[in-house]
């Protein structure tokens, strides 16, 4: 199947130059001078329309691209229609081609050597103006492109960007088809298991007081898809999540989701790995795979050097703990934090002493919004340290810890002290927003990472519970098995994420299979018999005939659709989006339900 992919326009498929009912026997982005002197019909919008020394130019266009058009003022038929035309009007044009003069050429357009010279035109559909320009790259706003989006749909960049999403889920399914996977669909309307995200609930009108959800992944289905024999498995889903927006979330969102029997977390990881390299090389041939094999990170590792379990490889900055020189030092801030088990870390930015007050209050802003209490921060200039952390620490400590993070003349190390998940996090989140301001990341460089032992559990900070750090049927490390009970919050799991420039791109594990195993998980995340049995007592019942051995993973095909067209949010990538707030501003949604429908269904609304 012929994949089309930004200029690289082919002709529409074969059968349109064979079926005598289309109304266009070409598209506007295949003529060439092989076919000069041929009788052709086009269809398109009148992208722009020129009017020089008599003639009128038309720039034709389609999804496929633009082909000027000539209409000459001997032609009294046509040349009287081509004055009225205006931009995004819909015209039909039947004409010869000809190779346009030497010098007139345009190299930069496929069709640049050619143009259709008019016979006949007929206008198919005339077209308001438009609120915002289609022939040019110009910033609008988002909500009236949003609420205009079949006319943000013309533009270059979004059909760039569209079709660039469909070779993207073309060349997976390939891959995996071609490796012995079965595409299943699973169910939209399910029963609620709650899994971490809230979920978007859909009542039933047939069993008044009961509801359906929408799924948030196809986690069980795909699983009790392996108890069912079908061994390899993938989709690509649409699933649903009631929570907070960011540029790369949607309340709904597409996933290739894949799960595979009789296999350990390292064929999961191998084949998921053979299947970027694979999709990078059709889908963006023209950017650098930093890493082949692609570079192995534990959690841990990651937090500790980069402040992130998603770091992007592109560029180094890591972090350095100095928690060990800092220990009953004088500077309380840093003492006080290791007294609390806490930490200090530390990054070194060189030349960085050049920075403004203001430089440095904004990145100590950036590290307050991941719950930093300020940023400390010390210079090097004319071969003397200076800033508050050496007023209190001394020159002694002060040169100790300028060594150990290898500050030259000119640098300045930042510091953060708290929890090592607090004091890592922010340091992190200001060592990505310096790399940003000095652009450091190179677009034309894909650097994947897999983060491998992963906390099993975690610490809700709302509830203060034990949680799941990625979902209930997760595999403990086999060594780790033996200190479930005493110290749960050891355990890591045979869990893994993969990694591209500095975005988590899929999360998978390997499962557990067996019924006793599970619920020693159920104890632990206190999930009574009698809640698990509700929850997840259909996943339960079905270990009990034969589970195998099974993993997978999920990728976001959304997100990996953003950074394969090299966009900054997932929106752009997306034909019908919703804002940022949730809201469909083309068809206005969510919308009130009428009265009558909402009796039928048993719902009455609450007053606030």
């Amino acid at each position: 199947m012929t994949i089309i992919r930004d200029s690289k326009v082919a002709s529409l498929l074969p059968w349109l130059h064979v079926n005598s009912s289309m109304l266009r026997t070409h598209t506007c982005g295949e003529l060439t001078r092989t076919h000069a002197k041929k009788t052709v019909t086009l269809c398109g919008w009148v992208h722009r329309r020129r009017d020089h020394g008599g003639l009128i130019f038309i720039d034709l266009r389609d999804r496929y691209g633009f082909t000027q058009v000539v209409i000459d003022p001997t032609n009294k038929p046509a040349f009287a229609i081509g004055e009225k035309v205006r931009p995004e009007w819909v015209l039909k044009i039947t004409g010869t081609v000809r190779k346009r003069l030497e010098g007139a050429e345009r190299k930069e357009n496929p069709t640049g050597e050619i143009e259709v010279l008019v016979d006949t035109v007929d206008v198919l559909n005339e077209a308001k103006t438009p609120p915002f320009e289609i022939d040019v790259e110009k910033d609008v706003g988002e909500d009236l492109r949003l609420q205009y989006r079949y006319l943000d749909l013309r533009r270059e960049r979004m059909r760039r960007n569209i079709v660039l999403r469909h070779s993207l889920m073309q060349a997976t399914r390939r891959f995996f088809y071609d490796r012995g996977f079965i595409e299943i669909e699973t169910p939209i309307l399910i029963k609620g298991t709650p899994e971490g995200a809230r979920e978007y609930i859909v009542p039933s009108r047939v069993y008044h007081g009961q509801f359906y959800v929408l799924p948030q992944s196809p986690q069980q289905l795909k699983q009790l898809s392996m108890i069912g024999g079908i061994d390899r498995y993938m989709q690509i889903a649409r699933c649903f999540r009631d929570e907070d927006l960011r540029g790369d979330r949607q309340p709904e969102f597409t996933q290739m989701d894949l799960e595979m029997s009789f296999v350990t977390a390292e064929d999961i990881m191998a084949i998921n790995e053979e299947a970027l390299i694979a999709i990078t090389k059709e889908v963006r041939p023209d950017v650098k795979i930093q890493s082949v094999p692609f570079p192995r990170m534990t959690w841990e590792e990651a937090m500790n050097r980069y402040g992130s379990d998603k770091p992007d490889i592109r560029y180094d900055l890591p972090l350095e703990d100095v928690s060990d020189l800092c220990r009953d030092c004088g500077f309380s801030i840093f003492a006080d934090a290791i007294r609390r088990k806490g930490m200090v870390k530390a990054l070194r930015i060189d030349g960085g002493a050049t920075f403004s007050h203001k430089e440095i209050d904004d990145l100590t802003e950036t590290a307050k919004v991941y719950g930093a209490k300020g940023l400390a921060w010390m210079k090097r200039v004319k071969d003397k340290l200076e800033g508050v952390p050496v007023e209190k620490l001394g020159a002694d400590v002060s040169g100790k810890i300028a060594k150990k993070v290898g500050m030259k003349e000119g640098d300045i190390v930042f510091f953060t002290a708290d929890t090592f998940e607090v004091a890592a996090t922010s340091l992190g989140a200001v060592r990505i927003e310096i790399a940003r301001r000095r652009k450091l990341p190179d677009p034309n460089v894909f650097a994947f990472l897999w983060i491998t032992d992963f906390p099993m559990f975690e610490i809700e900070k709302e509830t203060k519970q034990i949680a799941a750090m990625h979902h209930p049927f997760t595999r403990p490390k086999t060594q780790d098995r033996a200190r479930l009970k005493s110290d749960p919050l050891s355990v890591k799991a045979e869990a893994y994420d993969i990694v591209l420039n500095g975005y988590e791109i899929g999360g998978g594990s390997v499962r557990i299979h067996e019924q006793d195993l599970q619920k020693q998980i159920f104890d632990i995340l206190k999930i009574s018999d009698e809640d698990a049995e509700r929850r997840f007592g259909h996943m339960l019942k079905a270990f009990q005939y034969g589970a195998p051995p099974h993993g997978g993973i999920a990728w976001g095909l959304d997100r990996m659709a953003m950074l394969y067209a090299g966009e900054p949010n997932i929106r752009e990538v997306i034909a019908f989006p919703k804002d940022q707030k949730g809201k469909d501003l083309l068809l206005g949604a969510p919308s009130l339900i009428p009265d009558i429908q909402l009796k039928e269904l048993g719902i009455k609304i609450a007053q606030e």
